[in-house]
């Protein structure tokens, strides 16, 4: 990777007229550089230009179009905010955003659907946290309906289990096309977008400002930068000159959907109870916008950043975590738990008979592979899995360290958050 000081020569300079404003504004190319053209990233440059208009917003995104990775790669699902804690971020934008999710898909025409969800115990072991979850739903002022085994079957015939919750908040969307629509939005604004443009140095120069410098060469000098790079965050955050206190261990979600003729044994969206111990939510069921059904994810440790076969390895994204002292603690802490998802990965039999404990008349050949996802998952140095959103600060800069899910659902909050700290950071430099 090129040495950040090659940017040096290139980074913004005061001028002797520096006091006037145009003078100031002439030695930048934009007021805010947004890196990362997933839906954070977009929804950073929307509410930005929607907060000040006239702030000059200009977005790097590596790849050759928007959404690329989580944003174009999850299950569509517009998540209602009943798992998280009260008072996190995830909770509190989850629950809002949802709403605003929504809206937005209405107000642009794109294709979403409100459709509820059930989350289901099957065994009595699970009854107590889906209790629990009864009640964190009603702290997070989510309508939650208690279901038993009659019920269950009203909304979804074929489903088993011994209790269940329904969720009516939740839905399902086009976050691909939400993602379009931004672009859109954001261009009219008179923000630039730059596709193919992977940051591969950075020069901070505290009271000055940041200047990046892109694989193909290119400079942008910005008055503030947002970090919103997600497989990759951790990495710019360290180009940027900060140590962040997470390292990004990428989990491949591996999924599988239903033959179209075994489609009618999934009407909407079905969950099991997850362990609270770990942010993944377990092998579920979703009937997508197009009426296709998905079913997964697992969670297998990834070879590399952008790892969605098992063949995709990178050496360098396999030594960064491995090198990373979290990642044995995981291993060693969760290795039951491990060995278990990575045996669904590999074992098609195992995946059915994950499957089948919700729904029981699925046989193996009902199944056939689906496009991968990977999630970057932030992870501290003590193996503790990053549980909420985590944005910090620091001169000229924010990084969003930790999006994973359900960011899509929370993506306009977080923008909007994510763009306060920005024009802060803006206005504190003044």
């Amino acid at each position: 990777m090129e040495d950040v000081s090659t940017v040096s020569s290139a980074a913004p300079s005061p001028s002797p007229s520096a006091g006037a404003p145009t003078a100031r504004r002439a030695a930048y190319d934009c007021d805010v550089l947004v890196v990362g053209g997933g839906i954070v990233g977009l929804s950073t440059a929307y509410a930005l230009t929607r907060a000040r208009p006239g702030t000059r917003v200009v977005v790097l995104e590596k790849e050759d179009g928007p959404a690329r990775h989580q944003t174009g790669r999850n299950s569509g699902v517009i998540h209602s905010g009943v798992y998280y804690r009260p008072g996190s971020l995830k909770a509190r934008f989850a629950v809002r955003g949802a709403a605003e999710m929504v809206k937005f898909c209405a107000e642009y025409g794109i294709a979403h659907r409100v459709t509820g969800k059930l989350i289901v115990a099957t065994e009595r072991a699970e009854l107590p946290r889906l209790h629990a979850l009864v009640q964190r739903g009603r702290e997070n002022g989510i309508p939650v309906r208690e279901l038993g085994p009659a019920q269950i079957a009203e909304y979804e015939p074929h489903v088993n289990g011994l209790a269940a919750i329904h969720v009516a908040t939740t839905g399902v969307c086009d976050y691909g096309a939400v993602a379009a629509e931004l672009v859109r939005l954001v261009e009219a604004a008179g923000a630039e977008m730059r596709h193919g443009a992977e940051v591969t140095a950075v020069d901070r120069r505290p009271g000055v400002g940041v200047a990046v410098r892109t694989a193909a060469g290119a400079v942008v000098r910005a008055r503030a930068m947002v970090n919103c790079a997600g497989l990759h965050c951790d990495r710019v955050a360290r180009l940027a000159g900060d140590a962040p206190p997470v390292r990004i261990v990428p989990f491949r979600g591996e999924y599988h959907e239903l033959v179209p003729e075994r489609g009618r044994l999934v009407r909407g969206l079905v969950y099991p109870v997850p362990d609270p111990a770990f942010p993944f939510l377990g092998v579920h069921l979703t009937r997508g916008i197009d009426g296709s059904v998905h079913i997964g994810p697992n969670a297998v440790p990834a070879l590399a950043r952008e790892g969605y076969r098992w063949r995709t390895a990178r050496a360098r994204d396999l030594a960064g975590t491995l090198g990373w002292p979290g990642f044995w603690h995981i291993a060693r802490r969760h290795w039951r738990y491990g060995a278990g998802e990575m045996r669904r990965s590999l074992s098609k039999a195992a995946f059915t008979e994950a499957v089948r404990r919700l729904l029981p008349e699925v046989e193996a050949a009902d199944l056939r592979p689906a496009p991968a996802g990977v999630r970057a998952q932030a992870v501290g140095r003590d193996g503790s899995l990053v549980d909420d959103f985590l944005i910090t600060q620091a001169p000229h800069t924010v990084h969003v360290l930790n999006a994973p899910s359900p960011a899509a659902t929370a993506s306009l909050p977080i923008g909007r958050e994510v763009a306060r700290r920005a024009l802060a950071a803006l206005d504190a430099a003044r």
